[in-house]
């Protein structure tokens, strides 16, 4: 028997498609996705099973600039991530922009020991003919093990990226997994709840709210038939607080809506969930605070 095994880090700028990759692989929802920058914040955790292999991927925060306390949590987060006991890495960049120039900003990124896997995602809207010029630049260049041009979106060379990725893990003659053959993440219902209302937090408001929001699950109830959440959402402003409830509280009805429909289908259970808007001002720039909100890596 021949049974592969190991540790993947998926890196990248924001808006590359890394968690909507993670998603595809792992065939369930484990990390949050929204058109705007640094949705993720913190590593999740992702585990790939079938009957010959696991595979542990960790998905990273995008590289951004850093301004506040959080953002250098996000930053550690990245570290820690790529220079720990990594077999792959997993350079995630978006073909609709310049391939080289991406590429080396993360050329350089992790640990040499691990093997580096360039990733050209979004390829859904483009042909190979279109890319080839980009590619042919980008081969002369590049110094990774593989690059594969894939669509996190549709799912297209995603098989493949496994089966590549299998080449370079440690081979084992018996079952070696790290975690139970059903088991998909390390996060627990709580923690996806929380970041399934920030993820709609980030679709429904404008650019400057989300980035200053904090969601923390203050009541997680399944005893009874209807499992009863509360969430609390911090904000920094409050100007902020009365943009998230709008006009007859018309917003925070619609972000309860859809967030409650979110978590009903991630957990096959009806939801009743309360939400209630709280100031912290300037919360991401508080340690102390960020701690309290579980943005910590102690």
């Amino acid at each position: 028997m021949e049974f592969k095994c190991g540790y993947v880090t998926i890196i990248g700028n924001t808006n590359v498609g890394k968690s909507t990759l993670l998603n595809k692989i792992i065939g369930e929802k484990v990390a949050i996705i929204s058109p705007k920058a640094q949705t993720s914040r913190d590593n999740t955790l992702g585990i790939y099973n079938d009957d010959n292999s696991q595979i542990i991927f960790i998905d990273t925060p995008g590289y951004h600039k850093l301004e506040h306390k959080l953002d250098s949590y996000m930053q550690e987060n990245i570290d820690t991530a790529i220079n720990g006991d990594v077999d792959v890495l997993l350079y995630v960049i978006d073909g609709k922009k310049p391939l080289v120039e991406q590429y080396e900003k993360l050329m350089n990124k992790g640990d040499k020991r691990s093997k580096k896997i360039l990733v050209i995602n979004k390829i859904d809207d483009t042909t190979f003919e279109k890319l080839y010029p980009q590619l042919n630049e980008l081969n002369k260049v590049c110094k990774t093990d593989e690059i594969l041009p894939i669509s996190a979106l549709t799912g297209k060379n995603v098989d493949v990226l496994i089966e590549m990725i299998k080449k370079y893990l440690p081979t084992y003659d018996y079952e070696m997994r790290y975690y139970p053959k059903e088991q998909f993440t390390d996060k627990n219902v709580r923690y996806l709840s929380a970041e399934i209302i920030r993820e709609k937090i980030l679709l429904l408001y404008n650019e400057e709210i989300p980035h200053g929001v904090a969601v923390q699950i203050t009541q997680f109830d399944e005893t009874s038939e209807i499992v009863k959440i509360s969430a609390d959402i911090y904000c920094e402003k409050e100007s902020h607080k009365m943009i998230i409830i709008g006009k007859n509280g018309e917003a925070i009805k619609k972000l309860s809506t859809i967030s409650r429909i979110a978590i009903e289908k991630m957990l096959d259970a009806k939801v009743y969930l309360d939400l209630f808007v709280k100031v912290k001002p300037n919360w991401r720039t508080d340690n102390l605070i960020l701690e309290e909100f579980g943005y910590t890596n102690k």
